[in-house]
């Protein structure tokens, strides 16, 4: 549990229910830190989530897959022949 706050002092009682609340209003995401920032009377609070591992999943030959791994020969060969288009990237 990392809470950093900014323009004030807090008890550690507050950092704990300020971390509670964050987790419970974070839509399931999982709570890395949290900046409360203090401006008298109000709090600021700035949710900082960890990453979410992300694999890229392309649909080759009527396939949904991420990796080629589990291709035979002929699939492979299938991709390997396509029709690779262009992007903006690309150009």
């Amino acid at each position: 549990m990392t809470v950093n706050v900014i323009n004030g002092k807090i008890s550690n009682e507050e950092k704990v229910a300020y971390w509670d609340y964050a987790c419970k209003h974070s839509d399931g995401k999982t709570l890395d830190s949290l900046d409360v920032k203090i401006d008298g009377d109000y709090v600021d609070l700035t949710y900082h989530f960890k990453t979410v591992p992300f694999e890229r999943i392309r649909r080759i030959t009527g396939y949904l897959v991420g990796t080629l791994d589990r291709f035979n020969n002929g699939k492979r060969s299938e991709e390997h022949d396509r029709v690779k288009h262009m992007t903006r990237e690309d150009l």
